[in-house]
């Protein structure tokens, strides 16, 4: 898949607005579920780093928050980490869902406008714009936003055109040797995977403010000896007295819910049987709290 005789690797961050669709571009290029997906916007709070590994190439895929101004300490961490996003990277993706009017907006490019290297703008969830007349007019609108080397329209969904924007982007990236080892996927830890799981689940199986109020932290993540089993033991932080009613569910209905769905996906992960015991406490305002912040794994890594 390379242009020339040398191997090719390098880092391409996808940034854009919330929904736009990068999870679920990041989770088909690399071919494996790594970011949750959620029709809600701002499911993404961190950096979450994909892995494809080609003959000749391996592109590290960098999925960012929605570039999207949100309140509070977690919001402010969750807008300069897309914003880093486009630092010290080979290649930029600007993620635009092509469903909506083509609205090449100011906060959506102010990111490029001190970056130097080459930036593709990828309208996601191509098949269902209707008439084709659309998506022609959008390419149009977005190449007269900026002189962006390729315009590329994909569907995540159906995998169409996905395998030529991954020869694009092997195209344009430098000569270098491998990252990491060619079976690597990502190189979040296991313990991230599984509080992401959880999250996700939350977001699925509840309503309003809830699934944004809530961060998962697992605390034990061990395979049992002889019992071809892995443990794991997770506590869900929320804000509110209420919101752990509702996580809690009458009899404790929803969390059984949460938990398994949570453990199907990650015995499915894993390939091993899975137990799963999940709690629920109140961090008052955790949102708003650098400590909790840093406790529950937001950290500026770029």
């Amino acid at each position: 898949m390379t242009a020339s005789g040398g191997h090719r690797a390098g880092f391409v961050s996808l940034i854009g607005r919330p929904n736009a669709g990068k999870s679920t571009l990041l989770n088909r290029l690399v071919g494996t579920k790594l970011a949750i997906v959620s029709p809600r916007p701002q499911t993404t709070r961190n950096r979450i780093t994909g892995i494809k590994s080609l003959p000749g190439a391996q592109i590290v895929f960098v999925d960012t928050p929605g570039l999207h101004p949100g309140g509070g300490k977690l919001g402010a961490f969750m807008q300069r980490t897309a914003e880093r996003a486009v630092e010290d990277v080979d290649l930029v993706c600007l993620v635009v869902d092509a469903t909506e009017a083509a609205r090449p907006e100011p906060p959506v490019l102010a990111p490029l406008a001190t970056y130097r290297g080459p930036v593709f703008c990828v309208l996601t969830k191509a098949d269902l714009v209707r008439p084709k007349a659309r998506l022609l007019e959008g390419i149009e609108a977005w190449r007269r936003a900026r002189p962006f080397h390729e315009i590329v329209p994909v569907s995540a969904l159906t995998g169409s055109n996905c395998d030529r924007l991954l020869e694009l982007v092997v195209g344009a990236l430098p000569e270098h040797p491998a990252f990491f080892p060619p079976d690597t996927t990502s190189d979040q830890p296991e313990t991230f995977y599984v509080a992401e799981v959880v999250r996700e689940k939350i977001f699925l199986l509840t309503r309003e403010e809830v699934p944004y109020a809530a961060a998962v932290r697992v605390t034990e993540l061990t395979e049992r000896a002889g019992l071809e089993c892995l443990y794991i033991r997770a506590t869900i932080f929320v804000e509110q007295d209420s919101q752990k009613g509702i996580l809690i569910g009458r009899g404790g209905t929803m969390l059984k819910r949460i938990g398994t769905a949570a453990r199907r996906e990650l015995e499915a992960f894993f390939g091993i049987k899975v137990f799963l015991e999940l709690k629920i406490d109140v961090r008052r305002r955790w949102r708003s709290d650098d400590k909790a912040l840093r406790e529950f794994g937001f950290r500026l890594t770029s």
